[in-house]
């Protein structure tokens, strides 16, 4: 296993659509460790494929708390089939946008379909985290970041944000 570099805003491949994955094989169950590795060095409790470079719907989540024994989930092809009606908000962040965080109010509960680490047909019930998490990440799968469901002030905001540092990291300048 091993970590891979995090893709950062305003990198434009996180607005890529991440094409479904065709097989379920060693490079990809490979590829979905590498995401758990990577994920919990960030630390983070979910990773989309598309954030380390990887357009492929694949994404894994993992809500243990620190210092309870791992529960990773890999979730290959997901799709929501159902979303409640009820909403519920908590605070997002996001390591492709590192140390800023805002409300986000999604649906309280969806259903997703998905292929696990096997290829096996899966369906979950999600609520609470669980169901902000797999939204969070699928939202990925299609190109949309947490930040496009706040006030586009507050996005433009972030996004100038990001611009700026990613250019004050212009390969030969040393930023203090």
């Amino acid at each position: 296993m091993s970590i891979k570099p995090l893709i950062i805003l305003p990198d434009p491949v996180l607005r890529q659509v991440s094409k479904p994955v065709e097989r379920v094989d060693a490079d990809l169950r490979k590829l979905a460790d590498d995401m758990l590795e990577t994920m919990y060095d960030a630390p983070g409790i979910g990773l989309a494929a598309i954030q380390i470079g990887e357009p492929r719907r694949l994404l894994v989540i993992d809500l243990a708390k620190e210092g309870e024994e791992p529960q990773p989930h890999v979730f290959i092809n997901p799709e929501v089939l159902e979303s409640s009606d009820q909403r519920s908000v908590y605070e997002e962040g996001c390591l492709s946008i590192p140390d800023y965080y805002a409300e986000v109010e999604r649906p309280a509960s969806v259903r997703v379909k998905y292929l696990d680490r096997d290829g096996k047909l899966q369906e979950i019930q999600a609520e609470g985290l669980m169901a902000t998490c797999l939204q969070h990440e699928i939202d990925h799968l299609n190109g949309v970041l947490f930040i496009d469901h706040i006030s586009k002030l507050k996005r433009d905001m972030v996004v100038r944000k990001f611009k700026k540092l990613a250019k004050d990291k212009v390969p030969g300048k040393m930023v203090g």
